[in-house]
């Protein structure tokens, strides 16, 4: 039997649950087994059977659509819980009620709710519960608490053997499924389908973003097996248009129950009206279904789709010159902000500040970006996890070419040297351009971006 946590005692400070969480496995640390996660929520009367839940999995767009989500479902007067990961800036972003994050005085009572059980559990299983699965198991208890009506759930990795499994959702929606966590999941992405495809439960309805034949192939043969209702982006609903707009864009989308024209989206690129268009379609699955089913008021649409916001993808985060934050992390993500670079902003010369963690396909990332930057400098962030700089550059210089590579190994001297690069177009013979600079390449090192480049005094946004 592995070597347990101490016995659990309550916390008084944020800093304090944090070090308790943090003592556990991480996140990167797996065992396929829904075992600890079970007992827990079972010591703790099964939370996640009190609420109605919609659960996200899919390789990008999990936390814009799950906020997208969410958003609704408060705007048509439902109380929410929401649970992502990874947190951005801070570990109480990971539980939101009503579309705000647990404060840090709340967060501290959800652990000391379920810190007692914590150790039973320890003691019990072959292995601990790990930081995630007890993450999950404060969420899952808090939502109860609040009491909320629909959570809305984003699996941490995978499907099938993720902690958040342990709900039964009333809506699985699989975003598009490309190759990620390939050391854990699978190396193609039918063997990524497959882990991913266990969210989808006996009765539910499953909304599917567009995927490749063969991955839908895989989604569709879970949803018969299990009897799941299908809704297929592209064929049931999807985007009708879209135009880019001062601050995002202006969409149509037809929904599962009527269409939706003039939607004013306050976020870049034909991803995340795509996105939008799922996050429509998982709200109309869950509240609006049924033969007597009707349309959402266009209204109140309209106006929850004004309110969007979705911290570190794609935000402009200071100006003079432009700084955009953008967490892509695999080369499916960096293909997407590309395209929406392309399509929204102008900005010449863009330089580049990358960070990545050392178990990301770089190379893909570096391949992805290299047309729409006019350098790259190349930075990490604070995690053990992250790819040493200079690594990362050597992999740049195959790509870039040694004149449009730089390196700084702090994250603000990386910053510093891109916003210097970026006023300075004439250097890259645009006397006239727009300069800008595009963080990327982590979840970890936009977040540790938005912490230096946040006006001082204003709090985190989850």
């Amino acid at each position: 039997m592995s070597e347990t946590p101490a016995a659990p005692r309550y916390a008084e400070t944020f800093e304090e649950v944090e070090d308790a969480l943090l003592s556990r496995w991480p996140e990167t640390r797996l065992e396929p087994s829904l075992d600890r996660i079970r007992a827990f929520t079972e010591l703790l009367g099964d939370p996640q059977t009190a609420y109605r839940v919609v659960h996200l999995t899919g390789t990008n767009g999990k936390t814009s659509t799950s906020r997208m989500i969410d958003t609704l479902l408060r705007a048509l007067e439902l109380r929410t819980g929401r649970f992502t990961s990874p947190h951005v800036e801070r570990m109480n972003e990971r539980i939101s009620i009503d579309g705000e994050p647990l404060t840090d005085e709340a967060f501290v009572r959800a652990f000391n709710d379920v810190a007692p059980y914590t150790h039973l559990v320890d003691e019990d299983q072959e292995h601990p519960l790990s930081f995630f699965e007890a993450v999950v198991g404060m969420a899952y208890a808090a939502f109860a608490d609040a009491p909320v009506d629909v959570a809305v759930v984003e699996v941490g990795m995978g499907g099938s053997w993720d902690a958040t499994n342990v709900a039964d959702g009333d809506v699985a929606v699989v975003l598009p499924i490309a190759l990620d966590h390939a050391q854990y999941l699978g190396s193609s992405p039918v063997a990524i389908a497959e882990e991913k495809a266990g969210i989808i439960k006996p009765g539910a309805s499953v909304v599917l973003a567009e995927q490749s034949p063969e991955v839908a192939e895989v989604l569709l043969a879970r949803a018969a097996e299990v009897g799941a209702t299908v809704a297929r982006e592209g064929l049931e609903f999807g985007v009708v248009s879209r135009t880019p707009a001062v601050g995002g864009q202006l969409v149509s989308l037809q929904g599962l129950q009527g269409r939706y024209d003039e939607v004013f989206l306050p976020l870049y690129g034909a991803h995340q009206a795509q996105n939008a268009a799922v996050a429509l379609a998982a709200v109309e699955a869950l509240v609006a279904s049924g033969p007597q089913a009707q349309a959402l008021d266009e209204e109140i649409v309209r106006a929850a789709f004004a309110e969007f916001t979705s911290p570190g993808r794609l935000e402009i985060i200071r100006r003079s010159p432009t700084i955009v934050l953008d967490a892509a992390h695999n080369p499916h993500g960096a293909e997407a902000l590309g395209a929406a670079l392309d399509d929204s902003f102008a900005f010449s010369p863009l330089i580049g500040v990358l960070g990545v963690m050392a178990d990301k396909d770089h190379e893909g990332l570096l391949v992805a970006l290299e047309p729409h930057l006019a350098h790259v400098i190349c930075t990490q962030n604070s995690t053990k996890r992250s790819m040493p700089a200079t690594e990362l550059a050597a992999a740049a210089v195959e790509v870039f070419g040694e004149d449009r590579v730089s390196v700084a190994v702090r994250l603000a001297d990386a910053i510093d040297q891109a916003a210097a690069l970026a006023e300075a177009g004439e250097a890259f013979g645009d006397p006239l351009g727009s300069g800008a600079v595009l963080v990327t390449g982590s979840v970890v090192t936009v977040g540790e971006a938005r912490r230096l480049l946040r006006p001082r005094g204003t709090e985190a946004e989850a």
